[in-house]
């Protein structure tokens, strides 16, 4: 059985592929839920259309349906000589742990996890920072003093997010109500837009007026949910205002589109080089959207707090708490 279904897939994988490509070429392995999830594997994505459109080069790309198929599809690219060779997601790094010592003539990076490989970029993002942002955005939209937070899998990624998100909020009104909910303990709760909907509506039955979402694909629920409720979702990881147009609040971005334009363009101009990037406010690696989707939203007063929000960060006056580095959130 584990034969036929490898060959069901690698079979599968060549017909994406394709025998043609040309051996320097670049290429994703988008994690599950698709290059199209509305998120975090759409910026991914976003990245790889503007590195086609600057040098017209190709791209090779494959979406994972499940995590198993992680190895093989990173082997496959490196054996056909792709290079760099990017994996979008914390749930592949075992998966390139076992590759990259294979192809040590092979560049490759990974997204929102640390691979210590001496051919290996690793991107990791100040996700905290981002959210101290939307928190206060927040905070100065709410007219019920009770805000919502919707995480996706129950990870040090989502509480950096959840932890940024209150500090961000309780700098504006230390009294705030904040209520929280992790979807599940798996990859699987970044894919469950039910529910994340459902988790949403509890919030809002609680009395939240504004609910951040931080849960990938599962996220796209929370917004439904609060545009069906007529009350604000926070958008993340791509500019999600314009799902519900008036009801998203703003979009707080992490730029994978950035990390993965990087890595490529720095293999394209022989620059690439293995070790860990980190990425916050400063870096242009989070920040906030504000467009004709949500301009109705935002006030001069609160577009003034949240640009003086990433003036602080970016000088330091700011501090965001890091749960990773710095232990259990105080707010």
């Amino acid at each position: 059985m584990f034969r036929e279904n490898s060959s069901i897939f690698a079979a599968a994988f060549a017909v994406v592929f394709t025998a043609t490509a040309a051996c320097a070429d670049p290429a994703i392995v988008y994690s599950v839920g698709g290059k199209f999830d509305g998120s975090f594997n759409e910026s991914a994505y976003s990245g790889v259309k503007r590195f086609q459109e600057e040098t017209g080069q190709t791209v090779r790309e494959f979406a994972l349906e499940r995590d198993a198929q992680s190895v093989q599809a990173l082997r496959n690219f490196a054996s056909r000589g792709n290079t760099p060779v990017v994996a979008i997601g914390f749930n592949q790094a075992n998966a390139l742990d076992q590759v990259a010592p294979d192809f040590p003539e092979t560049d490759f990076a990974i997204v929102d996890m640390v691979v210590d490989h001496p051919n290996v970029r690793s991107y990791v993002f100040k996700e905290q920072e981002g959210a101290y942002i939307g928190g206060v955005l927040a905070a100065m939209a709410s007219k019920s003093g009770t805000i919502g937070f919707v995480g996706g899998m129950d990870i040090p990624i989502i509480h950096r997010f959840l932890c940024g998100y209150k500090q961000g909020a309780l700098s504006v009104n230390p009294d705030l109500n904040i209520l929280y909910n992790m979807t599940g303990d798996t990859p699987a709760a970044f894919t469950d837009p039910v529910r994340g909907g459902e988790l949403a509506r509890g919030q809002i039955r609680r009395g939240a007026d504004v609910v951040l979402q931080a849960a990938g694909g599962t996220g796209l629920g929370v917004l439904q949910a609060a545009a069906d409720a007529d009350v604000l979702g926070i958008g993340t990881d791509s500019n999600q205002n314009g799902l519900h147009p008036g009801k998203v609040l703003t979009s707080i971005r992490k730029r994978v589109d950035n990390a993965v334009f990087d890595s490529f363009q720095s293999e394209k101009d022989g620059a690439f080089q293995p070790g860990i990037r980190v990425l916050g406010v400063a870096d242009g690696g989070m920040d906030w959207v504000l467009d004709d989707n949500n301009k109705s939203l935002i006030t001069d007063e609160m577009k003034t707090a949240a640009d003086a929000a990433v003036q602080g960060i970016s000088d330091g006056t700011i501090k965001v708490h890091d749960v990773v580095t710095e232990g259990t959130c105080p707010f």
